[in-house]
C-alpha cells in the first residue's frame, strides 16, 4: 500500500525556518518526481515545489529563494527545507507525486504556521 507520512511542522515566528520530512513508500518514490504541496484555510491546495528522481527542482514564485526541496533516494525521503518563513506560509503541507500521472493517496500532512 501506497503510504506518505509527512513531519516537521510546527509554530515559527516569521523569518524562522524548519525543515520537513516526507516518507514514501519504495514503490512511488523510486519512479516519480516528488513535490511539496500547500493548503491554507479556504484556499485550494498548491504545489509549492518539485524535485525530479535526478534532482531537478522547480518552484512556485511565491517560495523561489526561500525553500529547497530535496530527496534522499535510499531513503525514499524528500525534505522541504523552508527559511525566511512569511504568515502567508501558513498552511498543512502535504508531500506526493508531482508531474503527471496520478497522485498517490495523501497523506495526513504537517500543520506549519508562521507568527507575525
Amino acid at each position: 500500500q501506497v503510504q506518505l507520512v509527512e513531519s516537521g511542522g510546527g509554530l515559527v515566528q516569521a523569518g524562522g525556518s524548519l525543515r520537513l520530512s516526507c516518507a514514501a513508500s519504495r514503490s512511488i518514490f523510486s519512479i516519480n518526481a516528488m513535490g511539496w504541496y500547500r493548503q491554507a484555510p479556504g484556499k485550494q491546495r498548491e504545489l509549492v515545489a518539485a524535485i525530479t528522481t535526478g534532482g531537478s527542482t522547480n518552484y512556485a514564485d511565491s517560495v523561489k529563494g526561500r525553500f529547497t526541496i530535496s530527496r534522499d533516494n535510499p531513503k525514499n525521503t524528500v525534505y522541504l527545507q523552508m527559511n525566511s518563513l512569511k504568515p502567508e506560509d501558513t498552511a498543512v503541507y502535504y508531500c506526493n507525486t508531482a508531474g503527471r500521472g496520478p497522485r498517490a493517496s495523501w497523506g495526513q500532512g504537517t500543520q506549519v504556521t508562521v507568527s507575525s
